[in-house]
C-alpha cells in the first residue's frame, strides 16, 4: 500500500511524533478559540511555513492538498451564500490552516509512528478494560494507509471509463471501487490474523517481518 508518509532530514523530521501530534490537536483548538482574521491569516500562513519544510515538492503538495481544498471551497461557496462574510471568511481560514498543516504532520509522521502514538495514548483505556490499544492503532493505522490507494482506484476506474469512452458517473464507479477496497481488505486481515499481529504494537510488528 502507498503511504502518505515522505522520507526527509529537516527539522520538522527530527521532531518527536508525539509532539507534533499534539500540537497538531492543540493548534486546532487554537483555530476555533478565536475569531480574529488577522490571527487565522497567521495561522494559515504558519502552516505554509511547516508544510513547506516538509519539502514535498509542487506537484505532489498540490495533488495531496487539491481534493480537501476542492471540498472546503464548496464549503466556503455556501458559507459567503447563507453566512455573513466575516463568519465565511473565519470557517474559510479556519479550515484552510488545518489542512495545510495536517498535511505536513501526514508527510512527516511514519504510519509506524502514527499506530505507536495511538497505542500509547489509549492505554489508560486498555488498562480499565475499554479498548485494546494496540488493535486500535492497528486499525487507525490501516485506515490511514488505505485512504491512498482507495483514491488510486478511484482515479483508475476513472480512467478505464474515459478510455472506453463511457461518461464518468459515479453509480458506474461506486460499485467496482467497494468491491475492489473489500477484496484488499479482507486479505490484509487474512495476512494479520495469519502473523498473529493482533495486540502487538508496530515495533513487534516490523520485528517479526523479514
Amino acid at each position: 500500500m502507498k503511504s502518505l508518509h515522505v522520507e526527509g532530514t529537516g527539522w520538522l523530521y527530527r521532531i518527536s511524533p508525539r509532539i507534533k501530534l499534539l500540537g497538531l490537536a492543540l493548534f486546532s483548538i487554537g483555530l476555533f478559540l478565536t475569531r480574529d482574521p488577522v490571527i487565522l491569516s497567521s495561522a494559515v500562513l504558519m502552516a505554509a511555513v511547516v508544510l513547506w519544510q516538509a519539502h514535498l515538492g509542487f506537484q505532489e503538495t498540490v495533488a495531496r492538498l487539491r481534493p480537501v481544498l476542492l471540498t472546503i471551497a464548496v464549503i466556503a461557496l455556501f458559507s459567503f451564500l447563507f453566512m455573513s462574510a466575516l463568519d465565511a471568511a473565519i470557517a474559510l481560514l479556519r479550515l484552510t490552516a488545518l489542512t495545510v498543516l495536517a498535511t505536513a504532520i501526514t508527510a512527516s509522521v511514519s504510519i509506524s509512528q502514527f499506530m505507536d502514538e495511538i497505542t500509547f495514548a489509549l492505554r489508560p483505556l486498555e488498562k480499565i478494560g475499554v479498548a485494546n490499544a494496540a488493535d486500535v492503532g492497528l486499525a487507525v493505522g490501516l485506515v490511514v494507509r488505505f485512504v491512498p490507494d482507495v483514491i488510486n482506484r478511484y482515479e483508475t476506474l476513472r480512467d478505464a471509463h474515459r478510455a472506453r469512452g463511457m461518461k464518468v458517473r459515479l453509480h458506474t464507479i461506486l460499485v467496482p471501487l467497494i468491491i475492489m477496497t473489500l477484496k484488499d481488505a479482507d486479505a490484509i486481515a487474512d495476512a494479520i490474523d495469519a502473523r498473529g499481529f493482533r495486540g502487538q504494537t508496530s515495533k513487534d510488528i516490523k520485528g517479526r517481518v523479514p
